[in-house]
């Protein structure tokens, strides 16, 4: 059942994420799901297409796994994040973390994915319910 951080164009399952950070000694477990919207600064979205430096990104996430690890004393952590063509309503991204004390698993969490979505080597297209497309910059705040 064990989920390791990873690039991957399968879809994400939440429940198997959670269960990779399962921990007896852990107090509190944060799931984040980032999911693909239909609107962007009011354009509506009929879906986005992911690209990405795969092994870059894996190497980048391991590096973002020892961060935590470094800042919180979190029991487990995982990353997942999708590439490819992803429908409105696809998860993107799942990140979950396990901690003794639910503070330290949503400060670990939060950084997590800002780190994920500021630092990655991962493009993002948006494909418009008008036939257009742009690729677009995420925020690495409000995602």
């Amino acid at each position: 059942m064990a989920t390791k951080s990873r690039i991957t164009t399968a879809p994400i399952d939440p429940a198997r994420v959670l269960a990779s950070v399962t921990d007896p000694a852990a107090g509190g477990t944060v799931l984040f799901l980032g999911t693909v919207r239909n609107s962007n600064e009011g354009r509506p979205v009929r879906g986005l297409e992911y690209q990405v430096y795969r092994e870059m990104a894996e190497k980048r996430m391991v590096q973002i796994e020892g961060e935590v690890k470094a800042k919180w004393p979190v029991r487990k952590i995982s990353m997942v994040h999708r590439y490819g063509k992803l429908g409105i309503g696809d998860i993107s991204v799942a990140v979950a973390v396990s901690a003794p004390h639910r503070a330290e698993a949503f400060e670990a969490c939060r950084y997590a994915i800002d780190t994920v979505k500021r630092s990655l080597p991962l493009w993002k297209k948006e494909a418009y319910v008008s036939g257009k497309g742009a690729w677009v910059k995420g925020d690495p705040i409000r995602g």
